[in-house]
């Protein structure tokens, strides 16, 4: 079962990560807006479900970070004599942080959109055994202190299809 999550896991990270991901996009929305959005490298891409204070409290963070992770997995045993075929519940959040309120927002949603758009010029055969279909759903949240004295986050949940062994 581990082995489907970390598989999973990684798998959108390479994706989020490559020349063709979000560095591709986030440029591509930074020109067509008119914005100034910093990169995102691939360091900010983190495989870890951790919540913002304890990184504040460990090592510290760079914004914007993106963390992946596996949710849950749902085995339903759709393929007969495979070990593991159903479902693995992704998760990419997006922390954006900065000294004002103002503009907070509208960072986060345009980091949030090219978190989408990876997903959506990648649908389909991921290999080794990982499909994606397409959808996802987006939860933003509010506001809060930390990191460069303001912080928000949201999470884009997608499920992959997994068929393994």
């Amino acid at each position: 079962m581990a082995q489907v999550e970390s598989k999973s896991t990684g798998k959108v990270l390479s994706l989020l990560q490559e020349p063709v991901g979000l560095p591709y996009f986030v440029t591509s929305i930074a020109d067509r807006e008119g914005v100034r959005l910093p990169a995102i490298e691939p360091r900010q891409v983190i495989p870890q479900n951790i919540t913002p204070e304890a990184v504040e409290r460990s090592a510290g963070a760079t914004y914007p970070a993106i963390y992946v992770y596996c949710e849950k997995l749902a085995n339903s045993l759709r393929e007969k004599f495979r070990t593991f075929s159903g479902t693995a519940r992704m998760a990419v959040e997006v922390r954006v942080s900065q000294d004002r309120l103002e503009g907070l927002e509208r960072k986060l949603s345009l980091y949030v959109e090219a978190v989408t758009d990876v997903l959506d010029a990648r649908r389909g055969d991921w290999g080794q055994g990982l499909f994606y279909t397409g959808g996802y759903e987006v939860a933003f949240g509010p506001t809060k202190h930390g990191g460069k004295n303001f912080i928000q986050t949201a999470k884009v949940g997608f499920d992959v299809q997994v068929s393994v062994g």
